[in-house]
Formats: structure tokens, C-alpha cells, sequence
């Protein structure tokens, strides 16, 4: 269900910005599922809850908070930073490297850079098994958000003010579409990216975002021949 993009309409853009998890790797790894186990035993041990009530309490989080670790440091005052070695602690190898995407990564025009709600070793070890890492100028994490997550708006102005982006100059990748409404109105062009084969029919209805779609310029499933297409040269 790529939407072919019209390359002109990219000949403008000197900053690429890719969230990371399901965008930079697919949906279909399903790497991300080992952290949502490891952020729900997390919590269980930390309240000593029965697993399901855990997950409960972590979706609850979630919803409220931007993300499991805000609302925790919110409500349990806990340390971040041991939060973020115990959930990335996760077997990357569920990823398989993508040299075609690291080649359009690398031709692309102007600065990359990755864009995470994790942290920046969590990011560093997954581009590396893709293969792709060498081809971002820089990591923007959570941490360097100072913990306050996407999609806060004063995130992505903290990062454009620390690597001078320009939103009319710069194109914003992610796989939430909530993500992608700041930075549509920050002018930046915006592109959602879904699991291959993309239908509706995840089980956890949250992740879904039915109001954003105005934020939304592109939707593709496939990055790598989204991105291929906007750098082909015409014959």
C-alpha cells in the first residue's frame, strides 16, 4: 500500500528524521514485543503485581503518560536509567539486516537522523543489525528529550533547536500517527509508515490513531521503496 511519492516534492528536504521501532525495522520482527514483555515485568516486580494486572497498570501508563517509563517516574519516583537497561535488554537478533535500506538511507541528501522514545544504546544495537547505523549523523533519544517523550511538542522543538532543523526543510518518519501532528504543524512533510500488508486489525486498539490522519502526507509499507523512489535519478 505504498503511496509513490513525487521525488520534486522532496527536493527540498536537507533532514530526514526516522522514529525507530516498527519504522526504521518492521512491524513484522516483532522486536518491540520483547520490550512490552520485559516494561510488563517491570512493572510487576516493581508493585508486585500478577502479570496481568501489570499490564493493565502499564497500558494505563501508557495512555496517561506518553509512555510506561514517564508515568512510573510520575507515580513511583523510579530510576530511569535502570528502567532503560532492564527493558532493552533484548535479543536483537530478531532483526534481519536490510542493505537495501541502508543504501537509501545513505543516498539520501542532507543529514539523517534517528529519533527515538528509547534510549540511545537501544537504537545504536538495532540500526547496527540492520546494517544501517553508519548512515545517521545522530541519535536524539529519550534522554537527551530529557525524559518527556513524543508526542510532547516541546520534544521535537528541543531537538530541532539542538540540531538547527528546519521543519519546512526536513520530512518526519514514524509508525504512530499521533507522532506525526507536531511535526505537521512544525512544516514539516510527514509520513506514516504501517506493518507490510497493513490491515486494521490489531488487537490493541490503542495504538491506533483514527484522528491524526490529517497530519499525514504519505503512507507507505514499504520504507525502503518509499525512500528508493524519492532518490531515482530520471533516465
Amino acid at each position: 500500500m505504498t503511496e509513490s511519492p513525487d521525488p520534486a516534492r522532496f527536493t527540498h528536504v536537507t533532514d530526514w528524521v526516522f522514529d525507530l521501532d516498527n519504522t526504521l525495522y518492521p512491524h513484522h520482527s516483532n522486536l518491540f514485543s520483547q520490550i512490552d514483555a520485559k516494561m510488563t515485568a517491570y512493572v510487576s516486580e516493581l508493585l508486585r503485581l500478577p502479570r496481568e494486572d501489570a499490564r493493565k497498570l502499564q497500558k494505563e501508563l501508557y495512555l496517561e503518560y506518553g509512555t510506561t517509563l514517564n508515568g512510573l517516574m510520575e507515580r513511583h519516583n523510579i530510576n530511569p536509567d535502570d528502567f532503560l537497561e532492564k527493558v532493552h535488554d533484548i535479543d536483537y537478533s530478531w532483526l534481519v539486516p536490510d542493505p537495501v535500506l541502508g543504501t537509501a538511507i545513505r543516498q539520501l541528501p542532507g543529514r539523517k537522523f534517528i529519533f527515538t522514545n528509547g534510549d540511545r544504546g537501544h537504537a545504536e544495537r538495532a540500526a547496527r543489525q540492520l546494517g544501517i547505523l553508519d548512515h545517521f549523523d545522530d541519535i536524539f533519544d529519550i534522554v537527551a528529550a530529557g525524559l518527556t517523550p513524543k508526542p510532547a511538542r516541546q520534544t521535537y522543538e528541543k531537538f530541532a533547536a539542538l540540531h538547527a532543523v528546519s521543519g519546512p526543510n526536513s520530512v518526519m518518519f514514524e509508525d504512530l500517527a499521533r507522532n506525526l501532528a507536531v511535526p505537521k504543524a512544525l512544516g514539516m512533510a510527514t509520513v506514516l509508515v504501517v506493518p507490510r500488508n497493513f490491515e486494521p486489525t490489531f488487537s490493541e486498539i490503542w495504538e491506533r490513531d483514527p484522528d491524526n490522519a490529517d497530519d499525514v502526507d504519505y503512507v507507505t509499507d514499504d520504507l525502503a521503496g518509499f525512500l528508493s523512489t524519492i532518490i531515482e535519478t530520471p533516465a
